[in-house]
């Protein structure tokens, strides 16, 4: 570690930022990710067995893909070379893989870690396929984006993918004692505002111990409060809505007006965003998750009013498709509310997973063939619309499979003409059957 100050013009004993101090010295010492660094983890089992293949780390800011990468290096014994993918260009690249060789022909291995992998090129991430088919490079890759959208194929078909989890509250709160023990002091917050201060680190570690510091330093006369923490951090970074921590309570508080059916906080949190600086594209794109996922079948308009609100952003730009945001936003915090369609799809996720190898009902496939045909495809199918009440109340899931209830609306908005429909289809369900619709959620 001492090179990298050395390298920086700074001696080791001077003062270091807490997240670096804290920075693990062991594979075991990660927090969150167990289930890659546990005993019977992949990345565990590779650093024990000392052999590395090329990976790809891709989580949240502050989940440790530095550090693992690291300490991967030092237990497996292999020569540690880093670039940021921000700041490296095609020199680097050549002259980290040129080092690399050179290693090799000495019989050490290097681990070159890549830190935002994905803002390399295609051209360029096509550039390390020779150096680690090779051998003269173990890549490890680090990113926040989705590997999938974000890497070449040929690039991710050379690398494990590791997804690395966002730090849960019981992780970022052994970081805090740890941060206690090394500063000798207790965090100076109220139980209910450690909480909260868990809760603004949104899962990343290295944030959390920047807030822990700033506040240990502060040494308040007394625990803070909620209303102490806030106006401590108000104080202490007046961007704080600014800046990407920011954003993440900002949108819990737009989407939870607009849940609450508050057009006038939601109205209120939405321009707090847009002052703070947010990209109105994102917002838009949480108004459409909003429409889809607290409103649904209760307000069938507020989907395609979303999807137009962001459409009309982009025509016009800031600041006048800002208004169009504002009316979608005041629409879905007016609209009624149902999750019925989300609950019910939840439920078929779980179902289909249960049951994923049973086979539709013969009566409602397709016969294009005689053998088909003879087989029983297609037999005894009723065309509903032909039918004396537009209703056959044949079966539809997989023969020896009971009738699942899975879609419930409560009634709100335009789900009560839905409700009161499906009453009659069940009743003419049972009349035709004989047998009585399932009832409540899942079955």
């Amino acid at each position: 570690m001492n090179d990298l100050f050395e390298a920086a013009g700074l001696e080791p004993t001077q003062p270091r930022p807490l997240a670096e101090r804290l920075r693990p010295a062991s594979l075991g010492e990660v927090v969150g990710q167990e289930h890659l660094l546990g005993p019977d983890g992949p990345i565990a089992r590779m650093a024990v067995a000392g052999r590395l293949t090329s990976m790809i780390l891709w989580g949240p800011p502050g989940t440790g893909k530095t550090t693992i990468a690291r300490l991967l290096a030092s237990q497996a014994g292999y020569d540690f070379a880093q670039l940021s993918a921000v700041f490296s260009g095609v020199a680097d690249l050549r002259k980290a893989f040129e080092t690399a060789r050179v290693r090799r022909a000495q019989g050490r291995a290097t681990l070159l870690f890549v830190d935002e992998i994905h803002r390399f090129n295609r051209a360029q991430q096509d550039g390390f396929l020779p150096y680690v088919e090779s051998g003269d490079v173990t890549l490890i890759g680090a990113t926040t984006e989705n590997p999938s959208f974000e890497l070449n194929g040929a690039l991710l078909s050379r690398c494990q993918v590791f997804v690395l989890r966002r730090l849960d509250a019981r992780s970022l709160d052994r970081l805090v004692e740890r941060a206690e023990a090394a500063e000798k002091a207790d965090l100076p917050l109220e139980r209910a505002a450690r909480e909260a201060l868990l809760a603004m680190a949104d899962g990343d570690g290295r944030y959390l111990l920047n807030l822990v510091e700033a506040l240990i330093a502060l040494a308040p006369p007394a625990p803070l409060s909620l209303e102490g923490l806030a106006q401590a951090m108000q104080k202490r970074s007046p961007a704080y809505d600014k800046n990407r921590e920011g954003h993440y309570n900002l949108v819990s508080a737009l989407h939870k007006s607009v849940r609450g059916s508050d057009p006038d906080a939601a109205l209120y949190w939405l321009a707090r965003m847009l002052c703070g600086g947010e990209d109105p594209l994102f917002i838009a794109r949480r108004l459409i998750r909003m429409a889809s996922e607290d409103i649904g079948a209760a307000d069938p308009a507020a989907l395609p009013l979303a999807l137009a609100a962001r459409e009309a952003y982009e025509t016009l730009g800031s600041p006048e498709g800002e208004l169009a945001l504002a009316q979608a936003c005041v629409h879905l915090a007016c609209a009624p509310k149902s999750v019925a369609v989300y609950k019910a799809f939840g439920a078929a996720m779980a179902l289909a997973r249960e049951t994923g190898s049973l086979e539709p009902p013969s009566h409602i496939l397709n016969a294009p063939t005689r053998l088909m045909k003879e087989l029983g495809y297609g037999r005894d199918y009723v065309y509903d619309p032909d039918t004396e009440d537009g209703f056959s109340g044949q079966s539809y899931f997989p023969d020896g499979m009971a009738r699942r209830r899975l879609y419930n609306p409560r009634g709100e908005g335009a789900e009560a003409e839905v409700k009161v429909r499906l009453e009659r289809w069940a009743a003419l369900r049972q009349a035709k059957s004989g047998r009585s619709d399932p009832g409540g959620e899942g079955g």
